[in-house]
């Protein structure tokens, strides 16, 4: 059994300076959003072997601030096939972790979190508004074996459905 944490980043700020929009960073409410998902993640004792980010300031900055929160000591890689690519992309990266991983972070961006989640979990119609963080478990024992329905989603949360419950200190 594998665990596949999927991060959608925080809010970004388009009213900031910036010319790509790989460039754009993230708002003050992303970057508390983060904070937010990395508590939950530490106090529900969920743990990362790894992380890998898109390039993106936004989801890179995101990474940053829920590890930090999270207290959480997994190595981070950026792979620059985050960054627009699609479910088949995403299945990619996480088939080419080391098999001692057991728990993966990917962070990353919309519609394609949606459309990874729909494949491994063999349907519906989940949406991940911005900095929303979902953990799918996979019946797999190496991660070349990832694919279509191999999934069931443990857990998804907002971070408006925690704000009741860690405000930001």
């Amino acid at each position: 059994m594998k665990s596949l944490y999927l991060l959608r980043h925080g809010k970004s700020d388009w009213g900031a300076d910036f010319f790509y929009d790989v460039d754009r960073p993230l708002a003050k409410r992303g970057r508390n959003a983060a904070d937010r998902l990395g508590r939950y993640f530490a106090i529900t004792d969920n743990s990362l072997d790894r992380t890998v980010t898109s390039p993106a300031v936004r989801a890179l900055r995101t990474a940053d601030r829920f590890l930090e929160a999270s207290g959480s000591k997994a190595p981070m890689t950026i792979d620059d096939r985050l960054y627009g690519g699609d479910e088949t992309t995403v299945l990619e990266v996480a088939s080419e972790q080391a098999n001692s991983v057991h728990s993966l972070l990917l962070v990353g961006h919309e519609p394609t979190w949606s459309e990874t989640a729909s494949l491994l979990i063999g349907g519906g119609d989940l949406r991940f508004p911005t900095a929303a963080l979902a953990r799918i478990d996979l019946h797999i024992n190496e991660w070349g074996e990832i694919g279509r329905d191999v999934g069931e989603l443990v857990w998804f949360v907002t971070p408006r459905l925690l704000k009741p419950l860690l405000k930001r200190s």
